[in-house]
């Protein structure tokens, strides 16, 4: 499924005009984002050091000056497509050439380009996250980390195994279809243009590369069951 143009134009025109109210309305240190990114540095450094990083659809930089911050030596750069995202982030003494215009969706670097690449909260507004996921594991050298929504973790015990059950029946296109009335995105004030998308979908493409795959839930857990139980979760895939 591929974003129409108004989906795409919809979703830049959001952030155009939230972009200076980015951080405050998305940004916190103890949020789900902010918590992957602590267990990802940590996991990544048990490997050895951290030479270069790349964060797709990096926002404000909010995930570049955490990661400058614990390996200051190290390459880290972003990739955002809305110019009024990274002027808050330049504004923020992010250098230029660190937060810059790309495509998740055909990231303009060789294969191996970096030893890692994230994403934070960015697949869920992407229609092709699977494109994007397979770009994130060609450009990366040592592994990828996702944090991201788990659609089937989201709401209360009923909802969540009716979920479960649709899903696994291979129905979850057309309960969205339905559910959308045919566009198969939502929107909301808070969110822009989002699709309805599980980090655990991301798996298969990480595993192609990276047989290691760690998962921790982000949110709290209804339960002991991650992808049953937890709206957000951490995916970090390694190669050991």
């Amino acid at each position: 499924m591929s974003a129409s143009p108004l989906e795409v134009r919809d979703q830049r025109n959001y952030y155009e005009r939230t972009a200076e109210h980015y951080d405050s309305m998305h940004v916190n240190p103890s949020d789900e984002h902010g918590k992957a990114l602590s267990a990802f540095m940590a996991l990544a450094e048990l490997a050895g050091p951290v030479d270069s990083v790349l964060d797709i659809g990096a926002g404000t930089g909010r995930a570049l000056k955490r990661l400058k911050e614990r390996w200051p030596a190290a390459k880290t750069i972003g990739i955002e497509p809305v110019a009024a995202l990274r002027a808050v982030g330049h504004k923020k003494e992010i250098p230029t050439d660190e937060l810059i215009a790309g495509d998740a969706l055909n990231l303009a670097f060789e294969d191996d380009s970096f030893d890692y690449v994230i994403e934070t909260g960015v697949l869920h507004h992407i229609a092709e996250p699977l494109v994007a996921v397979r770009e994130m594991v060609r450009v990366s050298k040592k592994g990828v980390m996702i944090s991201d929504s788990n659609n089937i973790g989201q709401g209360g015990a009923a909802a969540r195994a009716v979920k479960f059950l649709i899903k696994r029946a291979g129905l979850w296109p057309a309960f969205i279809w339905m559910q959308t009335g045919g566009r198969m995105y939502k929107t909301s004030e808070g969110d822009g243009v989002f699709y309805s998308f599980s980090a655990y979908d991301c798996v298969g493409e990480c595993r192609r590369k990276f047989s290691t795959v760690h998962y921790m839930n982000t949110t709290p857990c209804a339960g002991l069951n991650i992808y049953r139980g937890a709206s957000h979760v951490m995916i970090f895939a390694t190669k050991s």
